[in-house]
């Protein structure tokens, strides 16, 4: 029998999505004179402790939840002071767009250079004053449901479940936590998100979705060489053929910089290693002039939903709603997903505080905040954007970019047509033997690094002798199937050496180092057999990331 725990309201994630429900849902509560009972549950250690973005904010949706947040002290500390765009199109070789041939959204005048995580822990700070009560430590782990088939709430994890699925010594049962509307939050390619749109079908009418890898890096650089509110994006080298993506370096506060690299998981070659060519990266002119003789602080790496406008789930179903990355709201045409999760957060607020005003009782399908999303700002930002990522998949980084460049500088977003891209990223990989090998630079230890480094520096473990969280539907389709036909490519899309194919007594085997996992979703969503389902770990397990 697992305990039972009432609230009004309750939201599973404490990102910018969840937390900015959290608030503007009290601050209703308040205004109003009316009480409710607010909870969110976050899977990482302590608020932040998962929360990864370069990040520039946008800070449009901030103005409107806390319009005095600097009174706050919100640490929003370094304006954008400059906007830089690069094309490498050798290893040393780079050319500096002009502003004029950058697309408008790229543009970052008014915006700022933050920690995301660090925005987390004040937004939760802020949530706290307001009186919701926030749990760090507790993964949700499976959806409940009422007779009817709405959304009833979620269950937390069981505790001290050993690998072999026994209940060890230090087991604790999880916790239901029951709620008359439940908001879902949980980032990009949710655990629970993922089955709410296929219980419901909220994709019906949507372009499958897309993603990108993002990997960063924390430096701590000279500071002579540091240059507060420099932002740098560019794309090209090292990134060959059809693999698309693009960097970033970011000046922050007290002499640190951020570096990192997004590649898009609709590429083709499985030899492709996007920790590999973020390494190999950061020894261009371009990055290497600003890191040299710096140290390495943090890193640490998230899938991100890319899909944009036309990959939109529906949102609401019984009981619930989907919010933030959870549902896909980031605007790729800006880089910026931040402001777009709070907005989306805020109007769910706002859709549940309206029922609730009106005495639900809950479990309803909460249709009115499609027309919420449909007359916001958020909506508008996205159409605007809609064909944005379909460019550069079907016409590249540069012809992709004219295309972007005459639709939102010309037509601001209002071509008479849209792109659509339907080919899910999973089918793009072609067969090893067709596909160019690459041989990758070992690192020097200076500005390059091996994976399990790296891993160390994200602080990331889990508790010892717990249940493997990455599920293999066919144990025989990683050596039978994916090492003939794409030489595994488990082994290199993984940004922390947690696939490993080793040879065993009986020939070889797929060896998963769960301790490793950084919770990043990539092979959830890149693995050709879709084979490989991430679930959610013990609570507290993880990375734990500082100032990312």
């Amino acid at each position: 029998m697992r305990e039972v725990m009432e609230f009004d309201v309750v939201i599973v994630g404490g990102g910018p999505s969840g937390l900015s429900a959290a608030c503007r849902l009290a601050q209703q509560a308040q205004a109003g004179g009316k009480t409710l009972t607010i909870c969110v549950v976050e899977k990482g250690s302590e608020i932040g402790a998962h929360i990864l973005s370069g990040a520039i904010l946008e800070p449009r949706a901030l103005d409107e939840l806390f319009p005095d947040w600097q009174a706050r002290g919100a640490p929003l500390n370094t304006p954008v002071t400059k906007d830089d765009v690069y094309l490498l199109h050798s290893e040393r070789g780079t050319v500096k767009v002009p502003s004029r041939m950058v697309p408008v959204t790229m543009h970052n005048t008014g915006n700022y250079i933050i920690s995301l995580g660090n925005l987390c822990r004040w937004l939760a700070e802020q949530a706290e004053q307001l009186g919701v009560e926030i749990y760090p430590g507790f993964a949700a782990t499976e959806v409940l449901f009422n007779d009817d088939g709405s959304v009833k709430g979620i269950a937390t994890g069981d505790m001290g479940v050993t690998a072999k699925g026994e209940q060890g010594p230090a087991y604790t049962p999880g916790i239901e936590l029951s709620a008359r509307y439940t908001l879902f939050a949980e980032g990009c390619r949710g655990h629970l998100g993922k089955q709410l749109i296929e219980r419901f079908q909220l994709d019906t009418d949507a372009d499958v979705q897309h993603y990108g890898i993002g990997l960063k890096e924390l430096w701590d650089i000279n500071p002579d060489l540091h240059r507060p509110g420099l932002v740098v994006h560019g794309t090209g080298w090292p990134l060959s053929g059809d693999t698309t993506g693009g960097f970033f370096c970011y000046h922050l506060e007290n002499n640190q910089v951020v570096v990192g690299l997004i590649v898009d998981l609709n590429y083709s070659n499985p030899w492709v290693s996007p920790f590999d060519e973020l390494q190999r990266l950061k020894h261009h002119p371009a990055l290497s002039q600003y890191l040299q003789g710096g140290t390495r602080v943090s890193y640490g790496a998230r899938a991100i939903t890319k899909g944009g406008f036309n990959s939109l789930p529906k949102m609401n179903f019984p009981g619930g709603l989907l919010i933030g990355c959870d549902a896909g709201t980031l605007n790729f045409s800006k880089i910026k997903g931040t402001h777009t999760a709070m907005k989306s957060g805020m109007l769910a607020a706002e859709t549940i505080f309206t029922a609730l005003q009106n005495d639900s009782q809950g479990g309803e399908d909460l249709t009115d905040f499609a027309d919420r999303f449909k007359s916001s700002w958020l909506y508008d930002e996205l159409f605007q954007s809609r064909s944005f990522g379909s460019a550069m998949h079907k016409f590249g980084p540069l012809l992709g970019g004219a295309f972007n460049l005459l639709d939102q500088n010309l037509f601001k977003g209002a071509l008479p047509f849209t792109l659509h891209d339907r080919k899910p990223d999973f089918s793009c990989l072609k067969l090893a033997a067709q596909s160019p090998g690459i041989a990758y630079p070992k690192p020097d230890n200076k500005l390059s690094f091996d994976k399990l480094s790296s891993v160390f520096v994200s602080n990331t473990n889990h508790a010892e002798d717990q249940a493997c969280h990455l599920v293999i539907k066919d144990p025989s389709i990683p050596i039978d199937s994916n090492l003939p036909m794409y030489a595994e490519p488990a082994q290199r899309y993984c940004p922390a050496g947690v696939y490993e194919v080793v040879d065993d007594v009986g020939g070889q085997r797929l060896q998963i180092n769960s301790q490793n996992c950084l919770h990043c979703k990539t092979c959830d969503i890149k693995d050709p057999a879709q084979n490989i389902t991430w679930v959610a770990p013990e609570g507290g397990g993880g990375p734990n990331y500082p100032n990312m």
